[in-house]
């Protein structure tokens, strides 16, 4: 009895079974330019390698897209027979939600693809957090291609293995880990985005930047403003390299969170619960940028970072357009977050905190009075 990953086991007399098991993970985040050309191959390769059997698609694109990119995209997908008629989504983060995945899948179902055939995903994080849960939904698991269209989505949301969507007032509450055949990433898509929007996704640039990648900060530091009036045509390659470099550099080993203590979660754990609390007025790279001011501030006030540091942290969150507090940033906000954030990380804070340009350590002794003192001295020097 028993068999390759099975173990029977004999105790008191009654037999019993341990299953050993491994989920693997491949894909392929690719830097591609023009993705929309329809001379250019890369999305539909991608897709005919994932499942070869027939071109068609069920393709999800952002309304917001659409809306600047909607006739190219479907004479892209009318040309190499991927579809004729794509479904158009309205998303914000009020409607990253279960409702909104119903929505979707039904719309999966009236179309009518196999367990195989992949699912392609065309817009911001918002749209990719959906469609991902979608898929890891649907059939108990489906294919799914990102192609992301914000900067948020090319250094964050596109790029990674998790997805997830709210429930009442908690952020991403359900979700899974699901990570996609693809993503292909065009930053020639960043020409259309507004600036508030490019100004976001800095954030998530400035995170990795902040706890692994000091060279990368200098380049925000340096280049940061000219890079949001320009769109990121020229110049830009390096800072989005180095930030979807290190990121994946992070999570490669760690695809499924068995470690959680995650650089990658510096400025997401007051965030959470405040981007929920002021929606919709912030942005998620908006209060990610606050947190990582809060956390700037409980370090060098801990003596873990210099002032020079924390000062010059602090200068370029402000010169890339980005908040370094919120009124919001009282007492009993804080007091959720940090219990928020603490049952989400199986009982421990696991606060990343930096202790230069470029170095993180994790604390878990972090008090509710040393946060509100740190607001406090934020809101002072907003």
């Amino acid at each position: 009895m028993g068999g390759r990953g099975l173990r029977v086991n004999h105790g008191r007399g009654l037999p019993g079974w341990t299953i050993s098991a491994e989920a693997p993970a491949r894909y392929d985040v690719v830097v591609v330019e023009d993705v929309f050309d329809p001379a250019n191959t890369a999305l539909a390769d991608t897709s005919a390698a994932a499942y070869p059997v027939t071109s068609r698609r069920f393709v999800v694109v952002d309304a917001n897209v659409d809306r600047l990119h909607g006739r190219r995209i479907r004479a892209y997908l009318d040309h190499h027979g991927i579809t004729d008629d794509p479904m158009v989504l309205p998303v914000a983060e009020e409607r990253k939600t279960m409702a909104t995945v119903a929505a979707v899948a039904d719309a999966v179902g009236a179309f009518g693809i196999d367990r195989h055939q992949p699912i392609i995903a065309i817009g911001g994080g918002v749209l990719l957090d959906v469609v991902g849960v979608v898929a890891s939904l649907y059939r108990r698991g489906t294919p799914y291609i990102r192609v992301p269209t914000t900067l948020v989505g090319l250094v964050d949301a596109g790029v990674g293995a998790k997805t997830g969507v709210n429930h009442g007032d908690h952020k991403n509450l359900f979700g899974a880990y699901h990570p996609p055949v693809a993503a292909l990433l065009d930053r020639t898509l960043l020409a259309t985005l507004d600036e508030r929007h490019l100004v976001n996704g800095l954030a998530e640039v400035l995170k990795i930047a902040l706890v692994r990648d000091a060279e990368l900060f200098e380049l925000i530091a340096r280049d940061g403003a000219e890079l949001v009036r320009d769109r990121f045509r020229t110049g830009g390659a390096e800072v989005l390299d180095r930030a979807v470099d290190g990121m994946l550099c992070e999570l490669a080993d760690n695809l499924w969170e068995h470690r959680l203590d995650r650089l990658v979660d510096f400025g997401h754990s007051i965030s959470p619960v405040l981007e929920m609390k002021a929606l919709p007025e912030l942005l998620h790279g908006e209060a990610v940028a606050v947190d990582m001011a809060l956390f700037t501030v409980v370090a060098a006030r801990r003596g873990l970072l210099e002032p020079a540091d924390r000062d010059r942290i602090l200068d370029v969150l402000r010169a890339t357009g980005l908040p370094v507090s919120h009124e919001l940033l009282g007492p009993a906000l804080l007091r959720e977050g940090l219990a928020a954030t603490t049952r989400h990380r199986g009982g421990r804070q696991r606060l990343p905190l930096p202790t230069g340009i470029g170095s993180a350590v994790f604390c878990d002794d972090v008090t509710e009075g040393e946060l509100a003192v740190a607001a406090k001295e934020l809101g002072e020097l907003r």
